[in-house]
């Protein structure tokens, strides 16, 4: 699957942190909540004993995996954005526009960062836990200083991409997607061909 902003861009160093290791780690917390969700399952309805800390976990491996996942989806410059009308303009409007918005972007991901910072400190600091599985609430609320400082470095390293528009557009990305996954329309033949 061909994603925008993969193919030729982002050097080997960048792309390991930035989507390797995401990836990596999301692989990893899918098949432990699966792993966790099973042995629920048999716990409960086997032996009428569930794992009481289960579903707590379950959330807050979602959470984790939302965080992460943004770092790949900043890569991939695949934000849900309204951009039917910045991808008609002409250059160099297109660029200024990109730019207020990547500026928009940098600018939220400071603002999250910094107020992040306070609360994870202060969980740490007053030894907050979870309720049932009695983590530590810090180890949660630092997936969201984790995930927007990730996408404020990727920000940061793909800005003259996204200021370009070399990402391509959300329904660019989308077309080619469907257009890989259904292939063409062939006009002459009146039938789905193969690209």
């Amino acid at each position: 699957m061909k994603l925008p902003g993969l193919a030729g861009t982002g050097g080997g160093v960048a792309r390991f942190f930035c989507v390797t290791i995401p990836r990596f780690l999301l692989g990893v917390l899918i098949f432990v909540g699966i792993a966790i969700n099973f042995a629920n399952i048999v716990g409960r309805y086997v032996f009428s004993k569930p794992i009481i800390w289960a579903e707590e976990i379950l959330v807050y491996i979602m959470i984790w995996c939302v965080c992460i996942g943004a770092i790949l989806v900043t890569w991939e410059g695949r934000h849900i954005k309204m951009d039917l009308l910045s991808t008609k303009f002409v250059p160099p409007w297109r660029q200024i526009v990109n730019s207020l918005v990547a500026l928009g972007f940098a600018l939220v991901c400071v603002f999250v960062i910094r107020h992040s910072w306070t609360v994870v400190t202060l969980m740490f600091s007053t030894d907050q836990q979870s309720v049932i599985a009695r983590l530590p609430m810090g180890l949660m609320h630092v997936s969201i200083l984790v995930g927007f400082s990730a996408m404020l470095v990727v920000l940061l390293l793909r800005f003259r991409l996204i200021v370009s528009g070399a990402l391509g557009s959300d329904a660019q990305a989308t077309t080619e997607q469907l257009v890989e996954i259904y292939g063409g329309f062939d006009d002459r033949q009146g039938t789905a061909g193969n690209g």
